[in-house]
């Protein structure tokens, strides 16, 4: 087989090597090789394992040699968020707090993508605890945007959105609490996939916010996402609230039509204030899906500023909660734009906290109804592509925070209604940059997302690029 192996997707590579037409030791250091020339300019990785990664390769090519069964991810290399607890391993979570924390059991998440054959490339960057959108981590520096290494990749995935661009790895686990898979996936021309609360078992994921809390991939495609995902969703007795649904065949769901779908489009909100390039992208989108047999009709949703105040409520008390201790016994330890936005959630009061939670209900209800008769509903992850780093550095600009409002108001409605959406590649700026569209499903409807975002990528060929080194 010609061609540089790392650039194939996950789908793809996975087929070649069961076929045995590539091997995992090939594949790998196709991987290692990328990840040699394009770390330096990225800094997309927290750890990166070479030996042990390519010891695990050769023991993958002997067991497939010998007639073991293999399975669907057998001898695939990727690297994940350093979020997801692996026994034995370091886990930092971006942060100088647990710089040395070595995870004594491994994520229901990553166990399970171990189970299917994966091997591991290392640990991938993270913002401090996940808690910022752009990609910035005053203790490990900022992960750069392979297409322009001066923007951010979005965060908090940020080594996830940038690694999967640049093809470092076939796919990463992220997380999407505020909207921390679907912004690196929309800046980095990635897909990523927001779940639904309770999808995928977070037993051994580090929280952020025990109620928006969700686990997902970014990968090159749909069909990608649509691997990874049915592996890993499905019950789990170490987290109750994993939900206890059965767990739909994705892979099938992503080989049908648009054909009598019905796709509502905003009238408000998620149209107002756009980059002119991003509307552009919105209306050829809008266009690829009509003329691929989708009804387009216009929704008139419920006012999603109150949706993502609620949101902000919720994630800053929940987190605050969490990080209480440390930010009493070690405050100096965190980063001064984290360590303020924890700081923040202690001020909130308990009333207020509670009135968020329990009008979640009423306006998932609200919400439902204003798209029904819908199947997804088509919007832009952001405003506007991805920011520069100096832009957006709360540190060193006074007007950081406003760029950084902006680029997170569009992904947080969905995090405090609980529902799944999917991030594809739409388009590009005139300058190269990226530009993602997210599907907003019902809850639990993955499947449905899936037929609608994989028909999108079999008419276009956005998720097939790939960016260059300079």
């Amino acid at each position: 087989m010609s061609g540089e192996p790392a650039l194939m997707s996950l789908v793809s590579v996975a087929k070649a090597i069961a076929a045995r037409k590539l091997s995992s030791r090939e594949v790998t250091q196709s991987c290692l090789e990328r990840i040699a020339q394009w770390q330096p300019r990225v800094n997309a990785f927290m750890a990166i394992e070479a030996d042990a990664a390519l010891a695990a390769a050769d023991a993958a090519d002997a067991s497939l040699a010998s007639g073991k069964p293999a399975g669907a991810l057998h001898g695939v290399p990727m690297a994940h968020k350093d979020m997801y607890y692996d026994k034995g391993r370091v886990v930092t979570c971006g942060s100088k707090i647990r710089r040395e924390f070595v995870a004594t059991t491994t994520s229901t998440a990553l166990q399970r993508l171990k189970d299917a054959g994966s091997i591991r490339l290392g640990s991938l960057q993270m913002v401090e605890f996940a808690y910022g959108p752009t990609g910035h981590n005053a203790h490990y520096g900022a992960v750069r945007n392979p297409w322009n290494v001066d923007h951010i990749t979005g965060g908090s995935s940020s080594g996830s959105g940038s690694a999967v661009a640049a093809r470092l790895t076939f796919a990463a686990l992220g997380s999407d609490t505020g909207g921390s898979i679907r912004m690196p996936a929309h800046f980095c021309g990635v897909t990523g996939f927001k779940t639904t609360v309770g999808r995928v078992s977070r037993a051994g994921a580090m929280p952020l916010s025990q109620s928006l809390d969700t686990v997902g991939p970014l990968a090159q495609t749909v069909e990608d996402c649509a691997l990874l995902l049915g592996l890993m969703a499905g019950a789990d007795p170490e987290d109750p609230t994993a939900s206890l649904l059965p767990v739909p065949d994705y892979m099938a769901a992503a080989k049908g039509s648009l054909r009598g779908l019905k796709i509502g489009v905003p009238g408000a909100f998620y149209v107002e204030d756009l980059d002119g390039e991003v509307a552009r992208v919105l209306d050829e989108t809008i266009a690829t899906l009509k003329k691929e047999g989708a009804e387009i009709v216009k929704v008139n949703l419920p006012d999603q500023r109150q949706l993502a105040a609620a949101c902000q409520i919720v994630l800053a008390a929940e987190a605050a909660a969490f990080h209480k201790r440390w930010m009493i016994e070690r405050p100096q330890d965190y980063g001064p734009q984290v360590l303020m936005r924890l700081q923040n959630g202690l001020a909130i009061p308990a009333v207020t906290y509670l009135e968020a939670l329990r009008w979640r209900g009423a306006a998932l209800a609200a919400h439902l109804a204003a798209v029904a008769g819908t199947d997804a509903v088509i919007a832009p992850v952001a405003p506007m592509p991805a920011a520069t780093i100096v832009e957006s550095d709360v540190g060193n600009r006074p007007d950081a925070e406003a760029v950084i409002q902006r680029i997170t108001r569009f992904t947080r409605p969905v995090n405090y209604l609980g529902l799944p959406s999917l991030s594809i590649p739409a388009g590009f700026t005139g300058s190269g940059l990226p530009v993602g569209m997210q599907l907003i499903g019902r809850s639990f409807d993955e499947a449905g997302l899936v037929r609608i975002g994989a028909a999108f990528q079999r008419a276009t060929d956005y998720h097939q690029r790939a960016p260059k080194l300079a």
